[in-house]
């Protein structure tokens, strides 16, 4: 596996990739008007562009070395909270899950949030979302929950979960 970070040119591949995650992860989940509204948008180009610009913000993309195909990417923002790196995303697409690129990429985060001072990562996962359970696997933890507004009378309903990087 390799991590590359994004660029401003790598949003339609973050978009397809996102897509392509989402409705095999969603599909029982989310209606097809709320997974199409999250979709436009927390992956708009505007959106995710802003994020490119932030510089606390940081996307990488997940390629399979062996084939040279992008796998998924992940998304996470330094100094959320004090102290605190949020994981805003992670995802592959489905015929790569069960190869070990979420562990490592979480792995590498793990890293990334030493390396910049942080001693906790945040994220929110949905209730029934079965991912909950990897994060679970990689020594996360539930702290909360919540039920969050998103606009276009959709919410979410998720598990907030922690993980703690022992110095």
């Amino acid at each position: 596996m390799k991590l590359i970070q994004a660029e401003k040119k790598d949003i339609p591949l973050i978009q397809d990739l996102a897509r392509r995650s989402w409705e095999n992860a969603y599909a029982e989940i989310l209606s097809t008007d709320q997974m199409e509204y999250m979709l436009e948008e927390m992956y708009s180009e505007a959106e995710i562009g802003s994020h490119l610009e932030h510089p606390d913000y940081h996307y990488y993309m997940i390629q399979d070395e062996n084939s040279g195909s992008y796998e998924g990417f992940i998304g996470y923002q330094h100094h959320y909270e004090e102290g605190t790196t949020k994981l805003h995303r992670i995802y592959l697409v489905p015929e790569s899950k069960g190869k070990g690129f979420g562990k490592e990429a979480l792995q590498f985060l793990n890293h990334q949030v030493s390396e910049n001072g942080d001693s906790r990562i945040i994220l929110n996962v949905n209730k029934f979302n079965a991912a909950k359970n990897f994060y679970e696997s990689q020594g996360y933890s539930v702290y909360g929950d919540g039920v969050f507004d998103i606009g276009n009378g959709f919410v979410m309903d998720d598990y907030l979960m922690e993980f703690l990087i022992h110095k």
